[in-house]
């Protein structure tokens, strides 16, 4: 039996770390299934506590104290042992996702803009990672800068030699890159203290005890994963067990069996995860679960459907699935991670609103017999001393009720700002209100309003699009696209304008399953099925739709829709299209098959 959750009064993850591996020196922190499914490696708290202190001692000789360090890890254990020892070192760590060795091209110039930022003077990895170096530097030469250094095979006895460092709140703990399709990204900083305060929001939200137990597949080089899915863990003294993000991809069920096998309560992931559960699984296999242990499973890090939401409930409520499980959240890794979120006597709050007046930023009720309405899915209240408002982008004013704006945050969670771009900070992380003064908030670049005191965002400020005056959110045509015809890929539609002449054109993207395009005819189906129901729906008559090959439209590998760098693919002609029809007015990228007006 584990012991109750104690959250001692802490200064740093180092304290933390350390305080549980002193009370709780042989319960297990981590186990990882290979495959999902196969119990590998497991740590339990004295052991990573060891590791960690093997491999600061290891950074300590090198005089790394200070410096940021690369993590390139593939999924397993290494890697935690790996950012804690950076914590341990007083080394800031730089999480990222290592290059495919079949094809280092796609992720190389990415890697090599964060090492250049972040003047990462390390390396940390494995072994194996580490034989490819010199060829990575050929593409990538920033990584040849860097001191290599591999912690898979590190000698324990070092950990002896450990020192601790001196670490307070303010310490600066990681820096996370924000994922995108910006050739310059972005290292937010953030702080210990910035992570107990985000850690103890999380954990007070969800009521963690000694009964929690968690599941987690996510990228450990993202947000949700590092913190949610690592730190929270830590943090709250209970069990979790880890998978690779490709496990789940390539078979969701693997992701439920484990929250069923191992009675898990907390588990999460973005939006397109539910979806792909619900697609990819039978009747049969999901009778063979019991998900009645689930009680926290966050949704958040893209938009969330009220349609998912219904569809999981439906498919793995014979499971034991509970519609209260749900825990509709939002962040973002300038705050951290974690914003706003349910509780755990909280339902789903869904709003229907009409879709008119949203497009002028006005909330109005819509009924339930309403063709022309918009449902959307409250995302909580914010906790623990943070504080959200609703500001006018262009005014800077505080909106009026039942009005949408940006939504700004202000609290401890909310991070330091970019690392070594102190204009991109101003900007971001230190604005003010005009018609107040009041500051600073975090400019998150998203939409929303708030419901009774609940945070409902409804889009990203960049990625609206403007027609003859009417605001459209990109999401909404994609959904409505989704829906115009079976042959079209589910969370894989990216809608966006691109400059026209005399106005915004709207562009839509489309992946669809070859098999279903088996005839010429079939693909101008699919064309004018798509055009039609975002006509009828939206009263918006599209310029240009292309149909894609599967894998086609650009996520980030948390599997975020990027519509900038899809808009940068269709004007270069890049994209892998099977089809395209264009507008006669709208420029046809190079490249390209028009097969005809349609």
């Amino acid at each position: 039996m584990r012991s109750p959750v104690v959250i001692p009064d802490i200064q740093s993850l180092v304290e933390l770390l350390r305080y549980r591996a002193r009370v709780q020196k042989t319960d297990r922190a981590y186990t990882f299934l290979v495959d999902g499914e196969i119990e590998g490696e497991s740590l339990s708290y004295e052991e990573l506590d060891r590791r960690s202190r093997a491999v600061a001692a290891r950074l300590q000789a090198e005089g790394a104290a200070g410096d940021r360090a690369l993590l390139l890890y593939p999924p397993g254990l290494d890697f935690i042992t790996a950012f804690f020892g950076c914590l341990y070192a007083g080394v800031v760590a730089v999480p990222a996702s290592p290059p495919h060795p079949a094809r280092p091209g796609r992720s190389l110039p990415r890697l090599e803009a964060i090492v250049h930022d972040a003047a990462a003077r390390f390396v940390l990895t494995t072994t194996p990672i580490a034989v490819l170096a010199p060829a990575f530097a050929r593409e990538a030469p920033a990584l040849a800068r860097g001191r290599w250094l591999t912690t898979d095979r590190f000698d324990e006895g070092p950990a002896d030699a450990w020192r601790e460092p001196q670490v307070a709140p303010e310490t600066l703990a990681f820096l996370q890159y924000t994922s995108g399709s910006t050739a310059a990204p972005k290292g937010v900083m953030v702080s210990h203290g910035n992570l107990l305060h985000n850690l103890t929001v999380i954990h007070c939200c969800a009521e963690n005890d000694a009964d929690t137990v968690a599941v987690s597949w996510l990228p450990v080089y993202h947000d949700m994963g590092l913190i949610e899915g690592l730190l929270a863990p830590v943090f709250g003294g209970y069990p979790t067990h880890l998978m690779a993000p490709t496990a789940f991809l390539q078979k969701p069920l693997r992701w439920l069996r484990a929250i069923s096998r191992y009675r898990a309560t907390n588990s999460g992931g973005p939006n397109f995860a539910y979806d792909l559960c619900v697609r990819k699984t039978t009747s049969a296999e999901r009778a063979g679960l019991d998900l009645g242990c689930w009680r926290v499973a966050y949704n958040g890090a893209e938009p969330i459907r009220p349609d998912t939401l219904e569809r999981f409930y439906e498919a793995f409520r014979p499971s034991g699935f509970r519609w209260g499980a749900f825990y509709p959240v939002y962040g973002l890794a300038e705050a951290t991670l974690a914003v706003s979120s349910g509780r755990r006597v909280d339902e789903p709050v869904l709003h229907r609103v009409d879709a008119a007046a949203l497009a002028e930023d006005r909330v109005d009720p819509a009924g339930e017999s309403s063709a022309q309405s918009v449902r959307l899915v409250a995302c909580g209240r914010a906790a623990g001393g943070t504080r959200v408002t609703i500001v006018d982008p262009a005014t800077r004013r505080r909106c009026a009720a039942g009005r949408v704006g940006e939504v700004w945050v202000q609290g401890p969670s909310v991070a330091q700002g970019y690392w070594g771009q102190p204009d991109s900070t101003a900007a971001t992380f230190h604005a003010h209100v005009a018609d107040t003064g009041g500051g600073p908030f975090l400019r998150t670049g998203d939409l929303g309003f708030l419901a009774g005191g609940d945070l409902v965002v409804t889009g990203r400020l960049k990625d609206v699009v403007i027609v003859r005056g009417r605001k459209l959110y990109p999401q909404d045509l994609e959904l409505t696209a989704e829906r115009s015809h079976p042959a079209v890929r589910p969370g894989c539609v990216a809608a966006f304008p691109v400059s026209g002449v005399e106005a915004e054109r709207v562009i839509l993207i489309a992946e669809v399953e070859p098999r279903r395009l088996n005839e010429p005819s079939e693909v101008q189906d699919v064309v004018a099925a798509i055009r039609e129901a975002v006509s009828d729906q939206h009263e918006l008559s599209l310029d240009a739709v292309a149909l894609t090959a599967p894998g086609s439209v650009p996520k980030t590998t948390s599997g975020k829709l990027q519509r900038h760098a899809c808009r940068a693919a269709f004007q270069a002609g890049t994209l892998d299209v099977l089809a395209q029809w264009v507008r006669p007015s709208v420029e046809t990228p190079r490249g390209v098959v028009t097969p005809g007006e349609g």
